[in-house]
C-alpha cells in the first residue's frame, strides 16, 4: 500500500476496501434512513470518486437495500450487518462511505448538514457552524 492509501472494511473482516486517493468531502445526514441503518441521530460519510476505491475482499459478502424510490441504495456487509457504502461501490459516483468503516483516521471531517429537516427530535443538531440544508445540498 501507497501512503495514499487508506484502507477499511466492515466489523467482522469479511468485506475489506482500499482507497488509492484521500477524501476530500464528508457529510453529516439526518436523513430518517441514515438514523434508522445506524442507530443514531446523523451519519456521517466520505464521498469519494467510484474509480479511487477498490473491495479488496468479501464482494460476495456485500448487499444491499435499494430504497423503493428510486434513492441510491444501502450497502453493508451480509454477515455483520456493519453499514459500508451509500451507492453501489461498483457504478455509482461518487460513492459514500461510512466513516466509521475506515481503519484510521481518514482526514477528512463532514463540512455540512443534509437533510436536517428530518434530523431527529431526541438528539438536537449540534451548534457547531457547518452549513445546514433542509434537503440534499
Amino acid at each position: 500500500m501507497s501512503e495514499t492509501t487508506l484502507s477499511g472494511g466492515c466489523n467482522c473482516g469479511a468485506v475489506r476496501f482500499e482507497l488509492t486517493e484521500a477524501p476530500t468531502d464528508a457529510v453529516y445526514c439526518h436523513c430518517r434512513r441514515c438514523q434508522r441503518r445506524s442507530g443514531t441521530a446523523a451519519s456521517p460519510s466520505a464521498l469519494v470518486p467510484r474509480a479511487t476505491l477498490r473491495i479488496i475482499s468479501g464482494e460476495k459478502s456485500l448487499r444491499a437495500w435499494q430504497p423503493g424510490d428510486g434513492a441510491r441504495g444501502k450497502w453493508f456487509c451480509g454477515e455483520c450487518g456493519s453499514s459500508l457504502f451509500a451507492g453501489d461501490p461498483r457504478r455509482d459516483d461518487p460513492v459514500g462511505i461510512r466513516l466509521g468503516a475506515f481503519d484510521g483516521d481518514p482526514g477528512v471531517r463532514p463540512n455540512r448538514r443534509v437533510f436536517t429537516a428530518y434530523a431527529a427530535p431526541w438528539e438536537p443538531i449540534p451548534d457547531d457552524s457547518l452549513p445546514r440544508f433542509a434537503e440534499r445540498s
